[in-house]
């Protein structure tokens, strides 16, 4: 499939957050990165400029990405608030951690009393706020659900007003997490679902492209 001569700039976010809660220690998620590392190579190998925002992964950085690395949720939204109007594209692949503690204490917090308590604020909704200025560029977003899978995603899908939603399950066959084969389902504003099983996060990445692409010429006919 050819693409659209305007559609040059891709944004991607890839990888977990970390969340501080003193100076050794943090809050995170299970995230490897894998499938914001595939897209981004499967973008360059189709010629776009892409920038490629990752959370701490043991991933190499695509060669040709403008690759930043970020930490906390905090710095992922700053990242993606600068690059995203130069952008025609956002896939928000990463796993952005939903709080983070209240207080960040310095130093290394001492073993003390049997039981503490944590108390934790929620960190920017990334993916909402720039739904809210989407300016013609489609937006990509990914769910990762335990239970009600489509119902869910779509949900997410309507309110962060996003073009489609990649959604995983939760399951004992196969994980989300790393580089092994996976289950996902995709869902788009139009109301079309595709269900693709136990397949490379690579192949993946590409239909997920086809897809933003033939997106991005729907709406410009």
């Amino acid at each position: 499939m050819s693409r659209p001569r305007n559609f040059t700039k891709i944004l991607i976010t890839a990888g977990p957050t970390r969340e501080k809660l003193d100076s050794v220690r943090f809050i995170s998620n299970r995230s490897s990165g894998n499938m914001g590392y595939e897209i981004t190579k499967a973008a360059l190998k189709r010629g776009y400029k892409v920038t490629l925002i990752s959370g701490p992964t043991n991933l190499n950085a695509p060669k040709g990405a403008h690759f930043i690395r970020t930490e906390g949720a905090g710095d992922m939204y700053k990242a993606v608030k600068k690059n995203f109007r130069s952008s025609d594209c956002l896939f928000m692949a990463s796993a952005v951690c939903d709080w983070r503690p209240r207080r960040i204490v310095r130093g290394k917090i001492k073993k003390g009393p049997k039981s503490v308590s944590l108390r934790l604020v929620e960190t920017p909704d990334i993916l909402g706020s720039v739904g809210k200025r989407k300016d013609g560029k489609v937006l990509v977003g990914f769910a990762l659900e335990s239970s009600n899978l489509v119902k869910n995603a779509k949900e997410k899908l309507e309110k962060k007003n996003l073009d489609f939603i990649v959604a995983n399950r939760m399951g004992k066959r196969l994980t989300p997490f790393g580089g092994g084969p996976t289950d996902v389902t995709i869902i788009d504003k139009y109301g079309a679902k595709e269900s693709i099983a136990n397949t490379t996060k690579a192949r993946i990445a590409g239909r997920l492209l086809d897809k933003a692409e033939k997106i991005w010429q729907e709406e410009r006919r």
